[in-house]
């Protein structure tokens, strides 16, 4: 079953294809995603990893957790699962 990790304090600067190639080493990467602002079209320094296989994607998070990247130090965990957001303000 697929897993999907968040990656967060990123370079700004990271590709996607950067994000792929790196959790590649542990495991199929079925996605990588790099969140971006709207308005300005820039990374907003997080993003999300969907790899294959769940000890695929243990092994990545207790390799790449608290480690440096592109001269920053990722965070890599679990991603939780987003809450519905409620569209109805009156």
């Amino acid at each position: 079953m697929a897993k999907k990790l968040y990656v967060g304090n990123m370079s700004y600067s990271t590709t996607e294809d950067q994000l792929e190639d790196l959790f590649a080493q542990f495991g199929t990467v079925l996605s990588a995603n790099i969140i971006v602002d709207r308005m300005t079209d820039r990374s907003k320094g997080f993003g999300f990893v969907e790899m294959e296989d769940d000890s695929a994607a243990d092994a990545a998070i207790a390799a790449l957790n608290n480690t440096e990247f592109q001269n920053r130090e990722i965070r890599v965990n679990e991603a939780l699962e987003r809450k519905p957001r409620n569209r109805d303000r009156y």
